[in-house]
C-alpha cells in the first residue's frame, strides 16, 4: 500500500519526488522538514547498504579481500551509479541481480518445500513472543516492528518511486511494479527467514551458530547457498542475496541527488552539476561508514520507518481530497505513527530517550489520535468547500 499509492501519486504528479508530494498534501512546512529527513535517510540507506553487502562478500572471499576492500569497491560503484545516466550502469546490471535473486528465492523454496533431508521446526510452543535472552528490553512491539521491518514497509522506497514514475510509459504498470515488487520482496524475505531455521534447526540453534562462527550473516548465507544449491547455484543465490542491498545503496544516492537538485534547482543535465551534489553526498557517506554499525543500522531503521509514516499520511490526504477510499491507508498510518514514537521513547539512549514501555506506548497511541483528529479536521474542511462550491454553482 505504500510503495502503491506514492508511486501512483508521483505519476500523476510528473514524476515529482517525495518531499514535493508531501509537502503539498501536508504543508509547506513539512515540506522543508522531508527534504532535510528524506536526504538523511538516503544517505543513512547508502552507508548501511555499502557495509552489509561488504560483509556478505567479505566473508566468501579471500582473506586480504576482507569487508574493507569490498567497502571500496562498492563505494566506488555506487559512486558510478550516483553520477552516470540510469540507462547506462543501474539499467545494464538490473536484469541480472533480478535474475540471480529470483533463482535464489525460487531455489531454497524447492529445496525446503521437496528436500526429504530439509525440516522447518516452527518452534510456535512459546507463542510470538520476542526470542531474544532479554525479552524486557526488546519486546516485540514496537521493536520488531523497526528493527526488522523493511521487507514489510520502507519510507525509503517512496524516495525511490519518482525515479521509477519517471521511466514509466504508462500508468497501468504501477501495478506489477510498485505493489508486485513489493509482494515479491515480502516473499524472498520469509523464504530467508524460513531457510536460516531449516538450516539450523530452530530459533536458539540459530543463535547458537551466530555465536560459534565468524563473517555472522554473509557465512550462513554461503553455507545455506552451497550446501543447498550446489557451487553453481550457491554462487548464483549469494550473488542474489548481494544484489538486495546493493541496489538499495546506488539507487539511495541516486536520490538524494536528485532531491537536493529538485530542491536547489539545479539542472542534471551536465556531468558537472551532477558532480557539484555527489560529491557532499559521499563525503557524508564516508564519514558515516566510520560510526558502530549496529547504531548505524537502528538510526537508519526509525528513520525509515518514520519517513514512511509521512508518506502514509500524505497518502491518506491526497486519497481523501480525490474522494477516494482513505481508510486504506489511514489505518497503516495511523499504526505506524504509534510504531515510531513508541520506539523513539522507549529505545535505549544510545539511540533513544529510555522511557518506559506503558510510557512510551501510551504516548504513541496518544500521538496517532492527536493525527487521527487532525485528518478529521481536515475532512470537514474539504467537506464543507465542497458543499460551498455545489451551492455557488
Amino acid at each position: 500500500m505504500h510503495d502503491f499509492t506514492s508511486g501512483v501519486i508521483s505519476i500523476r504528479a510528473r514524476g515529482a519526488s517525495l518531499p514535493e508530494i508531501v509537502g503539498k498534501e501536508l504543508g509547506t512546512g513539512v515540506r522543508h522538514v522531508i527534504r532535510i529527513f528524506s536526504v538523511l535517510l538516503l544517505i543513512l540507506v547508502g552507508a548501511v547498504f555499502v557495509i552489509t553487502p561488504a560483509s556478505l562478500i567479505g566473508g566468501m572471499t579471500l582473506e586480504w579481500m576482507d569487508q574493507w576492500f569490498w567497502v571500496g569497491v562498492i563505494f566506488l560503484y555506487y559512486m558510478m551509479a550516483t553520477v552516470l545516466p540510469i540507462d547506462k550502469l543501474i539499467g545494464n546490471l538490473y536484469p541480472i541481480f533480478g535474475i540471480a535473486l529470483l533463482f535464489m528465492a525460487t531455489g531454497l523454496l524447492a529445496v525446503m518445500l521437496f528436500s526429504s533431508d530439509v525440516t522447518l521446526s516452527l518452534d510456535f510452543a512459546g507463542g510470538l513472543s520476542s526470542r531474544v535472552s532479554d525479552p524486557q528490553s526488546h519486546p516485540v512491539f514496537p521493536m520488531m516492528f523497526v528493527s526488522i521491518a523493511c521487507g514489510a514497509i520502507s519510507g525509503f522506497h517512496a524516495t525511490q518511486s519518482p525515479m521509477m514514475a519517471r521511466c514509466l510509459t504508462n500508468e497501468k504498470l504501477a501495478k506489477p511494479i510498485f505493489y508486485g515488487a513489493m509482494v515479491a520482496e515480502g516473499i524472498v524475505a520469509l523464504i530467508w527467514a524460513a531457510a536460516a531455521i531449516a538450516f539450523t534447526g530452530g530459533y536458539e540453534r540459530l543463535a547458537e551458530y551466530f555465536a560459534t562462527h565468524t563473517g555472522g550473516a554473509g557465512t550462513l548465507v554461503t553455507d545455506i547457498s552451497m550446501t543447498w544449491l550446489g557451487a553453481i547455484g550457491g554462487i548464483l543465490a549469494i550473488i542474489g542475496v548481494v544484489a538486495a542491498p546493493i541496489t538499495s545503496g546506488d539507487t539511495a544516492l541516486r536520490s538524494a541527488r536528485l532531491i537536493v537538485a529538485d530542491m536547489l534547482h539545479i539542472g542534471q543535465a551536465k556531468a558537472w552539476k551532477r558532480l557539484l551534489i555527489s560529491i557532499p553526498i559521499f563525503a557524508l557517506v564516508s564519514v558515516l561508514l566510520l560510526i558502530d554499525f549496529t547504531v548505524l543500522w537502528r538510526y537508519f531503521a526509525w528513520s525509515n520507518q518514520t519517513l514512511a509514516v509521512f508518506t502514509l499520511w500524505a497518502a491518506t490526504v491526497y486519497l481523501a481530497r480525490h474522494r477516494k477510499a482513505y481508510m486504506i491507508t489511514l489505518a497503516p498510518a495511523a499504526f505506524m505513527a504509534v510504531v515510531c514514537v513508541s520506539y523513539i521513547l522507549f529505545a535505549p539512549c544510545t539511540e533513544g530517550f529510555g522511557l518506559s514501555a506503558d510510557l512510551s506506548l501510551g504516548t504513541g497511541i496518544a500521538t496517532a489520535i492527536v493525527f487521527i483528529c487532525l485528518f478529521s479536521g481536515h475532512i470537514r474542511r474539504l467537506s464543507s468547500q465542497s458543499i460551498n462550491l455545489k451551492t455557488d454553482y
